[in-house]
């Protein structure tokens, strides 16, 4: 296997959003959730905030179908609105949309993409690239545990978020992915630009996980 070029501009994403990601990762709410210390009403919860997060990307991604930057990122196979609504219905039950409420820091987050979809494509990339490879790769452990934790079935209702069965490979989807990342039409300040409104979308995210953490304790 090649050794990734540590220039590339998908590498200078990663290095420059590595401390968020772990952020976000060693987040309270996340720790205790992956840890099996929350109930699944905590699960549901986020799974609910994620069902706004996602639809505001996917709105973005109708609204770019023909945008020569964004649309190229913006594969069917990584849809995750339908396997949300699944979800949700599995764990709140019939009418659960009309129960359902975005947490402050959460309707900022789908603001932002919303905009940023609207009045700058690259923009809406970042969001993009945070969002899926994320759920793509560190999704993976949250599926593993949930199924674990609250016996739904493998890859079953409940976690069908995290299942892309549209991707054979992920290992390669990922390494395509970067590649046009990598090929991103934009000169060097853009690509700054693209750089930041990722550490933003991380941002985004670590605030959602804080409100997310106010709101539930530890189970007994």
């Amino acid at each position: 296997m090649p050794t990734p070029d540590a220039s590339s501009f998908s590498a200078v994403i990663r290095a420059a959003s590595r401390d968020q990601h772990q952020e976000a990762h060693d987040s309270p709410f996340m720790g205790d959730l992956l840890g099996g210390r929350l109930g699944v009403e905590a699960y549901a919860r986020y799974t609910e905030q994620l069902w706004y997060v996602y639809r505001a990307l996917e709105d973005g991604a109708r609204l770019l179908a023909d945008d020569p930057v964004a649309a190229p990122f913006t594969r069917t196979e990584l849809l995750r609105v339908g396997a949300l609504e699944q979800d949700l219905e599995h764990l709140l039950g019939a009418g659960w949309q009309d129960r359902a409420t975005p947490l402050p820091a959460t309707a900022r987050y789908a603001a932002r993409i919303t905009e940023v979809a609207a009045t700058w494509p690259a923009g809406y990339v970042a969001h993009h690239y945070t969002r899926y490879l994320g759920d793509l790769s560190g999704g993976q452990v949250v599926r593993g545990v949930a199924e674990k934790t609250w016996g739904f079935a493998r890859k079953g209702d409940g976690v069908r978020f995290y299942v892309f069965d549209g991707i054979d490979n992920p290992a390669a989807f990922k390494r395509e992915y970067r590649d046009l990342l990598d090929a991103l039409p934009a000169d060097e300040l853009e690509r700054r630009r693209v750089v930041e409104e990722c550490r933003t979308a991380f941002a985004l995210n670590i605030a959602v996980f804080r409100e997310l953490g106010e709101a539930f304790t530890l189970s007994a």
